[in-house]
């Protein structure tokens, strides 16, 4: 019988479990040289996949001061202790202190995570200056930064990228395409439900989306009643719900693999125990049936915890006669 519209996965699961794709953003270099390290070794104790996605140029983090007006940045800022888990001196970066080459001062780390047999791949050149300008540049910007990441991924692993995820989930069209181009075989930008290919602008492109289907823990540490001591318990009920693919949750080297490292062992350990399985990107990829993707606009709009807009997963569109 073939598949009907909709069945996204070549696999049958057993009883209950899900499969939670575990795809960690590495945004400084604070992350690369401290959390990616702490990351590999607890999730080798775990015996779980999981992708890293790393910054590849300079490390700007002050620079995000300057969303200071941004809705929602300031209560943001108070409720997940930004200065204590980031670090003083990473939050001057780029400000008073010269932004450090990330991929320079920080291969060492990412092979660590390579040579342990983890999935890695981009997350962004510059941070910052992706997640705050993406949308509003053109081509030539967008081609300049993501070929700058490309360049420098390169020249850490000696191979080029097969997976990309933007940095605070911002992209624009031109980057779509680039994907294509630079030769992604599947990229997760977007906040979603189901695995997807893309359109935007009336123009469809064909790099598979596998979008976070989660809230991150520093979008719900603070807010309604949720405190470190219970987020835990709010993520495992949420991974608890049925989706076709199961879920995927985005985890920072800054976050969880230091200060929430704690709270990261738990939810491995309690996601074991149920028989989830904990893989990578690409695992979730290869369980896919790419001809059966449907088509979804991408479209921008807010989630509780997080300030500014996000790309995100819109209503699906027809497809295209053959």
């Amino acid at each position: 019988m073939s598949p009907k519209r909709g069945d996204l996965s070549t696999e049958t699961r057993p009883g209950n479990t899900v499969r939670i794709t575990l795809k960690i953003d590495v945004d400084t270099l604070r992350g690369t040289l401290d959390g990616v390290p702490a990351l590999v070794d607890l999730l080798g104790r775990h015996g779980a996949q999981a992708t890293f996605l790393f910054s590849l140029g300079p490390d700007n983090t002050g620079r995000a001061l300057k969303r200071v007006f941004r809705p929602g940045f300031l209560k943001k800022v108070f409720r997940t202790s930004v200065t204590s888990n980031y670090g003083l001196k990473t939050l001057m970066y780029g400000v008073l202190i010269p932004g450090p080459d990330i991929a320079k001062r920080g291969a060492g780390a990412m092979r660590v995570a390579r040579d342990a047999g983890f999935e890695v791949g981009i997350h962004t050149y510059d941070h910052i200056r992706w997640q705050d300008y993406v949308t509003r540049r053109d081509a030539a910007w967008t081609r300049r930064e993501m070929t700058r990441a490309a360049q420098a991924f390169e020249g850490v692993f000696g191979e080029p990228a097969k997976t990309y995820g933007a940095a605070g989930w911002q992209t624009n069209a031109h980057a779509l395409a680039l994907q294509e181009e630079l030769g992604f075989t599947y990229c997760s930008d977007t906040r979603g439900t189901t695995p997807f290919m893309v359109e935007m602008g009336g123009r469809r492109f064909h790099c598979p989306q596998l979008p976070t289907t989660l809230p991150t823990l520093d979008e719900l540490v603070g807010r309604e009643g949720i405190t470190l001591n219970n987020v835990a318990d709010h993520l495992l009920r949420a991974s608890a719900a049925p989706l076709p693919c199961g879920h995927v949750f985005t985890l920072h080297a800054e976050l969880e693999g230091m200060a929430y490292l704690g709270i990261l062992d738990r939810l491995l350990a309690e996601w074991r125990a149920r028989g989830d399985t904990l893989g990578s990107l690409g695992e979730l990829y290869r369980s896919l049936n790419p001809a059966r993707l449907p088509t979804h606009e991408l479209i921008f709009g807010r989630l509780p915890g997080r300030s500014g807009t996000v790309a995100m997963q819109g209503e699906e569109r027809e497809p295209i006669a053959a």
